[in-house]
């Protein structure tokens, strides 16, 4: 796994299909913007199809070695730059979990909540989430053949109200294959969509 907020690492993401790929190379962070894969732990981009695995949560093999967090204030602006255009079909949604203690030691297994579905990859930090180190995610869901995979980046996260009230999931445990945003057909009568997991935050 990459870097928590104090905020860390770019996330690499993989959109699904077997040979459909797309990585989330680069991470900005304010006005900063960090090297391509300064925050990226690795290169695999193919589908995770089991919506049972540990490894929905960072992506596979992540780990928290040799990682570091990035300091961001709550309001702060974000963003994700990817090697190419996005060419499937699906929303993106931002997650964040509030580590324990130190980002860079958590596996992401406690609570997590969004922050946003659809529009940019640009986003800010809530500005009523509580200070501390973080998993930011970000995940691409290609509903051709959905199946969701994010990368987390490391972020410790300073002057947050601390008043949120968020829908928390489990990852695994936030998308079943029974939701609608999975069994819609996008190609036949398709009229709108409900993305899984739980609604986003607001402030």
């Amino acid at each position: 796994m990459e870097n928590f907020v104090n905020l860390a690492a770019l996330l690499a993401l993989a959109a699904n299909s077997v040979s459909a790929h797309y990585i989330f190379q680069q991470f900005t962070a304010g006005s900063t913007k960090f090297d391509t894969f300064q925050y990226n732990y690795g290169h695999f981009i193919n589908v995770i199809s089991d919506l049972a695995s540990n490894d929905l949560r960072c992506n596979v093999g992540a780990t928290g070695a040799g990682t570091e967090t990035i300091e961001m204030q709550a309001g702060e602006s974000f963003s994700f730059t990817l090697d190419t255009a996005v060419y499937h079909q699906g929303p993106i949604s931002i997650y964040m979990s509030k580590a324990p203690s130190v980002a860079a030691d958590y596996d992401g297994s406690g609570e997590w909540f969004k922050i946003k579905d659809f529009e940019t990859y640009s986003y800010t930090i809530p500005k009523c989430i509580e200070n501390g180190e973080y998993l930011l995610r970000i995940q691409s869901l290609a509903i051709h053949n959905p199946w969701p995979a994010g990368i987390p980046q490391f972020v410790k996260v300073t002057g947050g109200s601390g008043t949120a009230n968020p829908t928390n999931a489990l990852i695994p445990g936030a998308f079943k294959e029974s939701d609608p945003g999975y069994t819609a057909n996008i190609y036949n009568n398709f009229k709108s969509y409900q993305v899984p997991g739980p609604a986003p935050l607001t402030c």
